[in-house]
């Protein structure tokens, strides 16, 4: 009999598979699609953004923030670090924080995981769909042409978020049937939607800019960074980071010269007439839009430094990086083991845990994981 099955070889599932193999347990993981990582292999457009210097509690929405620092202090960046170059490679952070392998391919990162099972002898099933899991002194994991025991499981099927890479959401079902609830889910660090007339044209044109995103009048959220126009919407880390804040109905208020003054954007638009005003402003693309949108040097201040769109919705869960909701933490104890069955271990994206913009989700599906194998391998 298999000691240990984990459900998922994202980088929750691996990551718990490697722990739990290094402590000598016997382990099983079940992936459902014909290789493992394929989300992983995508982070950080594809650079592998792993985890962030930066890391704080306020970075991640939870129903229970104390549990989540508490799993964090136990697996914290610099461990992340560590347990990732324990397996080879060297991985740096940039200004702003973020880890990335000096190779900068995170596809590499997987190939660090494979390597590291390889070694360790784990055993990976492909092509096994878990559909349903039983207990009655152990637990039975049952798929298409398949079945093992196990006298522990740890879900990490991942969430909702990119279905492109097998995470549909169809996992939750696994734990509904132990008695768990699933909170609504939404997703987060995606593309906002806003009235396509406000941004047509605009589409390729990116700045470094200031955001407030607005509701009934008060300000919910605001930061700067990297700001994306795309066809209907926007994009780019500042507006992933205002995704998880962002409800239909909200208002996006850009300042596309956060460190300008009124007075020198007023100095220099004297300077010229018409669509040359916002040159060396703004990009001219912009520049032209803004123009043709704002009558008199008032207004064109206004627009420079509160063009306000409102939010319409998102693009969905398609092009969603993360999940927000899931297994509530309230389900969980400290050990991520759940209070509706003993030996039931929860990692990742399945918990109702979602980070900031930047490399915090894959922290917490590392630290996650570490949590999760910790306690598991005590069954």
């Amino acid at each position: 009999m298999e000691k240990i099955a984990i459900v998922g070889g994202g980088a929750a599932g691996m990551a718990c598979a490697v722990h739990l193999a290094r402590k000598g347990k016997r382990v099983i993981l079940l992936e459902r699609g014909e290789r493992l990582g394929r989300k992983l292999a995508a982070t950080g457009n594809g650079q592998g953004n792993v985890t962030n210097i930066n890391l704080r509690g306020d970075c991640y929405f939870s129903d229970a923030p104390q549990l989540v620092e508490k799993v964090l202090s136990r697996f914290s960046d610099r461990d992340t670090v560590r347990f990732l170059e324990g397996m080879g490679g060297i991985f740096l952070a940039d200004s702003r924080g973020r880890v990335y392998p000096a190779g900068r391919q995170a596809s590499a990162v997987v190939d660090l995981f494979r390597r590291e099972l390889a070694r360790l002898g784990v055993h990976i099933c492909y092509s096994a769909q878990v559909r349903s899991i039983a207990y009655e002194r152990d637990f039975t994991l049952t798929w298409e042409g398949g079945q093992v025991h196990a006298d522990a499981v740890v879900l990490a099927a991942g969430g909702k978020a990119a279905p492109q890479f097998g995470t549909d959401g169809s996992q939750y079902a696994l734990a509904t049937r132990f008695g768990h609830t699933v909170t609504p889910l939404s997703p987060a660090l995606v593309r906002l939607k806003t009235d396509p007339a406000l941004v047509r044209g605009l589409k390729g044109i990116r700045i470094d800019g200031a955001l407030r995103l607005l509701r009934g009048g008060s300000c919910i959220f605001s930061d700067r960074g990297d700001i994306l126009f795309t066809d209907g919407g926007l994009s780019g880390d500042l507006v992933f980071r205002a995704s998880s804040y962002a409800k239909e109905g909200d208002i996006l208020e850009l300042d596309f010269l956060p460190e300008v003054t009124k007075e020198r954007l007023s100095r220099a638009l004297a300077c010229g007439e018409g669509e040359d005003r916002l040159l060396c402003l703004v990009p001219n693309g912009l520049g032209r839009f803004l123009s043709r949108r704002a009558t008199g040097e008032e207004a064109l201040i206004a627009a420079l430094k509160g063009y306000r769109l409102p939010v319409t919705g998102t693009f969905g869960f398609g092009e969603a990086q993360v999940t927000k909701g899931g297994i509530p933490l309230a389900e969980v104890d400290e050990h991520l083991e759940s209070r509706k069955q003993s030996g039931l271990f929860f990692a990742g994206e399945m918990l109702n845990v979602d980070g900031a913009c930047g490399g915090y989700n894959l922290q917490w599906a590392f630290a996650s994981a570490f949590v999760a194998a910790e306690g598991a391998a005590r069954c």
